[in-house]
């Protein structure tokens, strides 16, 4: 079965897969998608959770790991760099260092 498949995959190939995907989180509504609300109804979590949010986790855990910009906006397939901006101003780190000598 292709859903129990993904789950073998593990975390990481779940966030790839939603990282990489250039579908709108609206039209896909792919096993993924609910593996990933359920998740968040047992995690009791105070707000809804949807598999685009692996997107952006992944954005913006790339860019507080450094990961240059655009490099993040090949990775995420984003056209418009304003959309990968996002992710690297919200970055803790991106002034540590600045004037270091």
């Amino acid at each position: 079965m292709w859903s129990q498949n993904c789950l073998d995959c593990g975390l990481e190939g779940l966030v790839l897969w939603s990282a990489t995907s250039t579908i709108s989180p609206e039209k896909n509504r792919s096993p993924i998608s609910g593996i990933v609300e359920r998740a968040g109804e047992l995690a009791d979590l105070p707000f809804p959770v949807h598999a685009h949010m692996l997107r952006h986790g992944t954005g913006y855990y790339l860019a507080n790991r450094g990961t240059d910009t655009r490099t993040i906006q090949s990775y995420l397939g984003h056209n418009n760099i304003q959309h990968t901006v996002r992710y690297t101003k919200l970055a803790s780190g991106r002034f540590q260092g600045l004037w270091d000598g």
